[in-house]
């Protein structure tokens, strides 16, 4: 049976792969687990947390997007990029690994295709900005 944190960390999508894909498993088979998870959920919701749990599910640690870019362009600090680095080797942080995979694509998608991009999100939004604005 798992503990309380690594069911918590299951429904933060903060283990590894392997593992997620596991529980995800056993969910399906051991009706006891489902119930152990709804109570770890439920609990979650009645705002019974600790301070790490509340870190954690808020991304309190997590740079920014655009510090991301600023990472990627070597603009940071030594101390600040080191930090960082951290953050993705060590903690792990799907979430910035993600972030920073997604910026890295970008950098490096052909011009036309970002055109491409620009464009499609430019018409797909222009008809909600007021006018004059």
């Amino acid at each position: 049976m798992f503990s309380d944190a690594e069911l918590e960390a299951f429904l933060d999508e903060a283990l590894p792969a392997e593992q997620m894909a596991r529980i995800e498993l056993l969910l399906r088979e051991q009706p006891a687990l489902r119930e152990k998870l709804a109570e770890v959920q439920a609990r979650r919701d009645t705002g019974l947390h600790s301070l790490s749990e509340i870190w954690r599910r808020h991304r309190i640690s997590c740079p920014s997007r655009e510090t991301w870019g600023s990472f990627l362009l070597g603009a940071l600090d030594p101390a600040m990029a080191a930090a960082m680095r951290m953050h993705l080797e060590l903690v792990g942080c799907r979430y910035c690994q993600a972030n920073l995979a997604d910026l890295q694509s970008q950098q490096t998608e052909p011009a036309p295709a970002a055109e491409d991009r620009r464009r499609r999100c430019f018409d797909s939004t222009s008809g909600y900005l007021p006018e004059g604005k």
